[in-house]
């Protein structure tokens, strides 16, 4: 099985000949279809909410396409909070869900009007003390502990999870916050990463609306909005079945009939915070053959490493691998896939079955529009590649240029290291 590029051979060339590998490139089209489909499938709920997860790709280029489609920002951190004020997102637009979070993120966070979503009971007085104030509108994370099981499957342990309230917790967390002038509460949970499945969030929302009820039964509080979080995967390998978020969306409105409805909570808004679903599928990494090496085994070293993409080294993902111009052509060479990084994990690919391979092929690694290059580093020196964007009419945008030395020595203010050296600008 195999898995089609959204670029094709003759536009790659052309494309690299403005852009020099290796680069992230993204598909508009792809974006903005995917973002519309995400609106119509929860459309049946007035108060819906997609916050698109800054952390999965932090471009404001990309941003600014969901925005269209109504995408709030779902963000972790001072900096995605900068990024989402910069590009007008604020107050209920954002919400602002991390954890171990320092008092001037908080701050901020407020300043900006930010639905701050807790992570543990601690966070409470803690908030309180340090923006002087509990926000009339306030969150509250989830984490049921024990393992999550989902089509008769185990998916994850969130008892080992280091995020959320135990219920208990969550019981005592928002009487305090009443006490404390909170007047409007939402419910938080997320329990499983990259789903491929349909029943995953109409099982988590069967989870949070029964809890929903519980609470207002047992202490007379509403829950004005629930947020199913992300969790809504990618199929990565060609055999699995995507996702299709309009039968997930029917699928929460279901278990929204049966649960909440009858207990008069009708009104309560739906919100997700999906980042890997929006953009993965709609990014890949563009990287050239420059080495063969024929040892033990046969490797294919390519001008990309993990500091571009760190998921196969970090987790061992799988990432599906192109060779653009050989779509056809048999995959009857075993290879590693490798990078330049002083580390034996630096590898896109283990004993992958691809075509025959030559120094100057362009290579195509699929889906990382999401936790791609924004979890990219500089390790032995390797700096940040471009991101470029293919637009629908089919010309490119660069929204974000390559790192250059000068970049990467520029916080080095106490020495200047370009001075010392024979730097002629390459």
């Amino acid at each position: 099985m195999n898995k089609e590029p959204f670029v094709t051979y003759e536009q790659l060339k052309e494309i690299t000949e403005q852009f020099p590998t290796p680069f992230h490139l993204y598909d508009e089209k792809g974006i903005r279809e995917n973002a519309q489909a995400v609106k119509e499938a929860f459309s049946w709920n007035q108060g819906y909410r997609e916050y698109f997860a800054v952390k999965a790709e932090p471009n404001p280029f990309i941003m600014n396409i969901l925005k269209e489609y109504g995408c709030g920002c779902d963000c972790s951190s001072m900096t995605e909070l900068m990024l989402s004020d910069a590009l007008g997102i604020r107050g209920e637009d954002i919400m602002f869900s991390s954890n171990e979070t320092p008092p001037e993120e908080f701050r901020f966070a407020d300043k900006l009007g930010a639905i701050i979503n807790l992570d543990d009971i601690t966070h409470i007085d803690f908030l309180e003390q340090t923006i002087g104030k509990i926000p009339e509108t306030i969150s509250c994370r989830y984490n049921p502990g024990g393992v999550y099981e989902v089509s008769n499957g185990i998916m994850d342990n969130p008892q080992d999870a280091k995020y959320g309230f135990t219920k208990e917790q969550l019981f005592e967390g928002y009487k305090l916050l009443k006490q404390k002038g909170a007047k409007r509460f939402g419910l938080h949970s997320f329990l499983v990463s990259n789903t491929v499945t349909n029943d995953y969030y109409p099982t988590l929302a069967k989870t949070l609306f029964e809890l929903a009820v519980e609470i207002k039964e047992k202490l007379g509080i509403t829950i004005s909005f629930i947020n199913l979080s992300g969790g809504v995967g990618v199929a990565y390998r060609p055999q699995e079945k995507p996702n299709d978020i309009r039968v997930i969306g029917e699928g929460v409105h279901k278990v929204f009939d049966e649960v909440l409805v009858p207990a008069g909570l009708g009104d309560t808004a739906i919100y997700t915070e999906m980042g890997r679903f929006m953009t993965g599928p709609y990014g890949c990494l563009v990287t050239k053959a420059v080495h063969e090496k024929h040892t033990y085994k046969e490797y294919i070293g390519v001008d990309a490493c993990a500091a571009n993409l760190m998921r196969p080294a970090m987790y061992g993902a799988y990432h599906h691998i192109t060779v653009m111009g050989k779509e056809h052509a048999p995959c009857d060479h075993k290879y590693d896939i490798v990078g330049s990084l002083c580390e034996n994990n630096d590898k896109f690919a283990v004993d992958r079955m691809l075509p025959e391979i030559e120094t100057g092929d362009l290579l195509v690694i699929h889906d990382t529009g999401a936790h791609g290059f924004a979890m990219g580093y500089n390790y032995n020196g390797r700096l940040w590649s471009a991101e470029v964007l293919l637009k629908e009419d089919g010309t490119t945008q660069l929204i974000r240029r390559a790192q250059t030395p000068k970049d990467y020595f520029a916080t080095f203010d106490c020495f200047d290291i370009l001075k010392n050296m024979n730097y002629n600008g390459v």
